[in-house]
C-alpha cells in the first residue's frame, strides 16, 4: 500500500503556471499523474520510472513537465500555459508493475485528487 497525498491544486488565470506535488508513502517502478474533468474519461498526462525516463500523453508535451524527488518521495507536475480545457481534478498514482505506461488499470494506488481550474 502506497500512501499518495495530492496538493498545489488552485485556479489560474489561462495561460499561467501551476506546479502540483504528490506527496509518496514510497515510490513504486512507475508514477504517474491522471487527470478526470467533468462528464469526461479519466486521462493520462504523464509518468516517470524510478529512473528518470518520463512520457507524455501527446497532448500535454511541451507545456507539462513531470519530475521527482527520490530522496523525498515527491512527485511534481509542472503545467505551463494552461487552457481552460485543462481544468480537471488531477490524481497522482502508483504503478503496480515493472514496467510503465499509461494505462489506469496498471495503477494499484491513488492520491484523493487536487482541483485546477483555469479560468478564460
Amino acid at each position: 500500500q502506497v500512501q499518495l497525498v495530492d496538493s498545489g491544486g488552485g485556479s489560474v488565470q489561462a495561460g499561467g503556471s501551476l506546479r502540483l506535488s504528490c506527496a509518496a508513502s514510497r515510490f513504486t517502478y512507475c508514477m504517474a499523474w491522471f487527470r478526470r474533468a467533468p462528464g469526461k474519461e479519466r486521462e493520462g498526462v504523464a509518468y516517470i520510472t524510478t529512473g528518470g525516463t518520463s512520457n507524455y500523453a501527446k497532448s500535454f508535451k511541451g507545456r507539462f513537465a513531470v519530475s521527482q524527488d527520490n530522496a523525498k518521495n515527491i512527485l511534481y507536475l509542472q503545467m505551463n500555459r494552461l487552457k481552460p480545457e485543462d481544468t480537471a481534478m488531477y490524481y497522482c498514482a502508483a504503478g503496480g508493475r515493472a514496467y510503465c505506461n499509461l494505462d489506469s488499470s496498471t495503477f494499484v494506488d491513488w492520491g484523493q485528487g487536487t482541483q485546477v481550474t483555469v479560468l478564460s
